[in-house]
């Protein structure tokens, strides 16, 4: 009875001892999970704590390419789920919302350069604006250092429409002025082509039902110019895009008038130089004139289409390859004519829609006087114009400054 007493205390004694040991076991596996698990958890939150406050190394030891506006809005999008989950669910929506965007926009670029009704007239607000006649124009300094500060640079040449947005990259003075203006004389076939989005424009003393006191008339008078005068061979497309079943409507003026606009330019490759004519729209009071070579002469305004909005950013379906040439091809214009004729420019008026820009590296939207210009004062406009666009275009695009210069009798 002893033994057996003993051999069983020998046993419980054994089955305590591997107990013992498997109990430690355990405990060392789960302290070593525990630990594991803890430093994976400190790994993480070290990352996190680097990303947030130490980007630089971050950036650095992860290699990532990875700029400071893609981590803000990275970090900022893991704050608000919500905002991810929409991010992640938009791109299902984006051709409706495009095409809704796209239509919006067309009728938009169509109309805002100046609002009309239904029947043509200009759609003004209440507040009273004064009579502005300028008889003479103030010489500017056009020197490049001046050019190349871009506050003198915006604040003498420039209006930027507060729909859009403009910077030095963009309007660099060297960079533009640099840009070779002008056209291959050699060989046959039209350099230029003069067209009208908006053809049904007309002026003060305007005769209705002759088109050559409305803006086309003005376009042909311009195109006699440059064709006897300076040898520049022009195209005058008189398309209408303007009127719908015999009523107006410019919602869809720019969107009509491309194709055909296009189909010209593949009928007449040798074609360099595309001109939009307009006039503008301004209050009744507001006469735009100046006096040049003792004539009275409506004042114009050179138009570009940037092709972003502050609101939307880059307008994708609207492209424009040719911006920087086209905003060169203004500014060179614009100084062209301030040393030569001071008074005759308005500032180039930047603004955030295509405008049919994109046809050629060439391509001016010109508002040339407005509606309470006369005919006369619109076509002593073009005499100038013409000279400044055979300066850019033939001559030399770099002009030089001096004022009172006569151009050839008409």
């Amino acid at each position: 009875m002893g033994q057996k007493q003993r051999i069983s205390r020998i046993i419980i004694v054994i089955i305590l001892g591997i107990l013992a040991v498997y109990a430690c076991m355990h405990i060392r596996v789960s302290l070593g999970i525990e630990k594991r698990s803890q430093t994976r958890i400190n790994r993480i939150l070290m990352d996190q704590a680097k990303r947030s406050y130490l980007t630089g190394f971050a950036y650095i030891e992860e290699g990532k390419e990875e700029s400071l506006k893609d981590w803000v809005t990275e970090a900022a999008m893991g704050f608000i789920p919500l905002g991810t989950y929409v991010e992640g669910k938009e791109a299902s929506h984006t051709d409706v919302e495009d095409q809704e965007t796209y239509q919006m926009i067309v009728a938009q670029q169509a109309n805002d350069e100046n609002a009309v009704d239904e029947n043509g007239q200009l759609i003004l607000n209440d507040d009273p604006v004064p009579e502005v006649v300028q008889t003479s124009g103030t010489p500017i300094d056009t020197s490049m250092e001046n050019l190349m500060n871009y506050e003198y640079l915006v604040g003498n040449f420039y209006t930027i429409d507060s729909n859009t947005m403009a910077d030095p990259e963009l309007l660099n003075a060297e960079k533009l002025m640099g840009k070779d203006m002008t056209i291959d004389q050699s060989g046959d076939g039209p350099r230029v082509l003069i067209y009208h989005t908006h053809s049904q424009e007309a002026f003060a003393d305007s005769v209705e039902g002759d088109v050559n006191t409305t803006i086309v008339g003005i376009g042909s008078y311009l195109t006699e110019l440059l064709n006897n005068t300076y040898g520049i061979q022009t195209l005058h497309h008189e398309g209408v895009y303007d009127l719908v079943n015999g009523q107006l409507d410019r919602s869809m003026a720019y969107e009509l008038a491309e194709p055909e606009i296009q189909a010209i330019l593949q009928e007449n490759p040798s074609i360099e130089v595309v001109i939009d004519l307009h006039r503008d729209g301004v209050a009744e009071g507001t006469h735009l004139v100046t006096e040049i070579n003792g004539k009275p002469t409506a004042q114009i305004m050179f138009f570009n289409g940037l092709s972003r909005t502050r609101a939307n950013g880059n307008i994708s379906y609207l492209p424009n390859p040719y911006i920087e040439d086209n905003l060169a091809f203004s500014l060179q214009l614009q100084i062209a004519a301030t040393n030569q004729f001071p008074g005759f420019t308005r500032h180039i008026y930047l603004r955030g829609y295509r405008y049919n820009m994109h046809f050629k590296p060439k391509t001016l939207l010109v508002e040339a006087g407005a509606q309470t210009n006369t005919v006369e004062e619109m076509r002593n406009a073009m005499e100038i114009l013409a000279a400044t666009l055979h300066n850019v275009l033939v001559k030399s695009n770099t002009p030089q400054q001096t004022t009172g210069i006569e151009i050839e009798a008409q």
